[in-house]
């Protein structure tokens, strides 16, 4: 049952108003795929052109895969390891920075 005094609770976190960061997060990416899976699925179900934030500023995820040796992964933790390897790790630059 609803406390009637209760008040609505602030945001854990306050948004910046600023523009939105260009590319999805790689954890969205990987929560969107079924483990384990091929290299060749991952670029089939998502495509090479989807862009995903990097340190370095949005990248395709096809080429962050072709920087990865692995063909297979047993699972998203194994991926979201070597595609982060891959694309170094870091705060994720807006564009106000």
């Amino acid at each position: 049952m609803a406390d009637d005094n209760e008040e609505e609770e602030e945001p854990a976190v306050e948004l910046g108003e600023g523009d939105p960061v260009e590319g999805a997060p790689l954890a969205r990416v990987a929560s969107r795929l079924h483990w384990p899976v091929q290299k060749s699925e991952i670029l089939r179900k998502e495509g090479e052109e989807t862009t995903v934030r990097t340190p370095d500023g949005p990248r395709d995820l096809g080429d962050l895969l072709a920087a990865v040796d692995e063909t297979y992964f047993e699972s998203r933790q194994e991926f979201l390891g070597l595609v982060r390897a891959a694309a170094g790790t870091g705060p994720i630059p807006t564009a106000d920075e």
